[in-house]
């Protein structure tokens, strides 16, 4: 199977970044799904109602998206293992906060925390991924990344299902469990980074034409990066993209577990199950969309894979489905976007100097995270006030949205993208 993948003659050290660099990307998206199985239980627990859970979501995603870019600042200036080692450490102690909140406010702190510590996965791992692979791999290491990191969302419900099914526990032994194992793994994987991986890869790549190495002093250099980020067009089309897809990803992710349950009278763990079944059927979806993606345009896979997404949740909003059709519908719904993935970091990987890949990564991410700050308060809050139907149909309206931009973006800007590859293959 990997011989026909293209991994059959991979460098030992690019093989190890993309395994460390995976597991990473495994432990960072288990901490962002951590509430949607258990949102009922939640409510419950802390007498809230689907709006203040959708509020606490807002708040991880609100602090990971106000810190990608200095994340992204510290790994294109600084040292990819420090953003790494900070993510993963504040990752941890936030999935501690959660286990052990006595009160809604302190989960408000725990989910802070763990925005603070998601926010620097992106700028820390695609810099690393890039400058670990070969051009013409360099679609299969995201698809990698990216499959990796949907195991990593399909955890949760496994996890917090099994724990809690042993005598004497609760959701907050799963969470206890989670961060223990992220810490351990966070530890583990710097050290190996910093014993086993160059320095070409685990530092920055300064660029002597950049003016943000001439810059002398700290501001002016934070002046010029803002300067930079302004210009850079078609990677600001591109998060805008990331918004929009993300809006609608993170509408289905969040949600899928109670509208199956509540508009299809689906059972509560057949429902739950049905998030890790998303994820797992996205994580081969993943694999596939690297390889397209290493061999067509990635413009057009990209907005095909939206458009896909906004049928499926079309078809779920309508509420005609039998309730075991309709569980099919909805892992389809959140995991056909999975296979532009590869397709949409290898754009914003051709439209990037090697100078800037962190910040450039940084400002998709900003969009994704956009979308997942504003998604679940406002999903949430219209589910309450209008119905699942209602609120389902705009999540798909988001994913036709996103097909639009893509084609209009990928029009625009054709010329950058085909110089990007001509570049990229000359660099091999």
């Amino acid at each position: 199977m990997f011989d026909r993948l293209g991994f059959d003659s991979v460098p030992r050290e690019t093989a190890l970044v993309v395994g460390l660099v995976s597991g990473s990307h495994v432990v960072n998206h288990l901490y962002l799904v951590l509430f949607p199985p258990i949102l009922g239980t939640l409510a419950a627990d802390f007498d809230v109602g689907l709006a203040a859970l959708g509020i606490a979501m807002g708040v991880q995603a609100f602090v990971n998206t106000a810190l990608q870019l200095p994340y992204g600042y510290l790994s294109d200036n600084y040292d990819r293992v420090i953003t790494l080692a900070l993510c993963l450490g504040l990752g941890a102690l936030g999935a501690g906060i959660l286990a052990v909140a006595p009160t809604f406010e302190v989960l408000l702190v725990g989910q802070a925390v763990l925005g603070a510590g998601i926010a620097g996965h992106h700028p820390a791992h695609f810099p690393l991924l890039s400058d670990a692979t070969s051009a013409d791999l360099r679609g299969k290491a995201y698809s990698a990344h990216g499959f990796a990191g949907n195991l990593g969302f399909a955890a949760p419900p496994v996890v917090i299902l099994g724990v809690t099914s042993l005598p004497g526990t609760t959701w907050r032994h799963a969470f206890g469990l989670i961060a223990v194992v992220g810490a351990v793994y966070g530890v583990l994987a710097c050290y190996v980074l910093v014993r086993h991986v160059s320095g070409e890869v685990t530092r920055p790549n300064p660029d002597a034409d950049d003016a943000r190495t001439e810059a002398a002093s700290r501001l002016a250099r934070v002046r010029e990066e803002v300067r930079a980020l302004g210009a850079s067009r078609p990677i600001l089309g591109l998060g805008v993209i990331a918004l929009l897809a993300s809006t609608a990803f993170w509408g289905v992710s969040s949600y899928l577990v109670v509208f199956l349950e509540n508009g299809y009278g689906v059972d509560s763990g057949i429902a739950s199950l049905s998030l890790t079944a998303m994820f797992v059927a996205g994580a081969a979806l993943i694999l596939a969309g690297g390889v397209l993606a290493d061999r067509f345009r990635p413009g057009p896979i990209l907005a095909t894979a939206y458009l896909l997404v906004g049928v499926a949740v079309f078809a779920l909003a309508s509420e005609l489905a039998s309730p075991l059709v309709a569980v099919g519908i909805g892992v389809l719904a959140g995991s056909l976007g999975s296979l532009g993935l590869p397709a949409r970091d290898k754009l914003a990987d051709l439209l990037s100097a090697r100078s800037d890949i962190g910040r450039n990564f940084a400002v998709v991410t900003i969009g994704i995270m956009i979308g997942n700050t504003v998604a679940p308060p406002l999903f949430g809050a219209l589910i309450e006030s209008n119905g699942y139907r209602g609120t389902f149909t705009l999540v798909g309206a988001f994913a036709v949205l996103a097909a639009v931009a893509t084609v209009a973006i990928v029009a625009r800007y054709r010329d950058g993208i085909r110089a990007g590859s001509e570049s990229a293959a000359t660099a091999e």
